[in-house]
């Protein structure tokens, strides 16, 4: 799916924002999300692919991105220690 620069910051804004509310935590600070969000939408991308799930739309995007942002999160946690409340 291509979608435009903003659209992708905009994508990676909601999936690290997720992923920070999903793993119980607060995230790691707007940017560092944003960050995970947009890195994790290559990650979750590749794993969906390596799945052989197919991915349509703003919505399959955003779920990818998710899972991705998912992954990077609760490794970003192994190595700075944070821990859920």
């Amino acid at each position: 799916m291509h979608h435009g620069f903003w659209g992708w910051v905009f994508i990676g804004l909601i999936a690290g924002w997720l992923g920070g509310k999903i793993t119980r935590g607060k995230g790691f600070g707007l940017i560092a999300d944003i960050f995970l969000g947009l890195v994790g939408a290559v990650v979750g991308g590749w794993i969906f692919g390596k799945l052989g799930v197919e991915f349509y739309g703003f919505v399959g995007s955003l779920a990818a991105a998710t899972v991705g942002a998912l992954v990077l999160v609760a490794i970003g946690r192994l190595f700075t220690g944070a821990r859920n409340p």
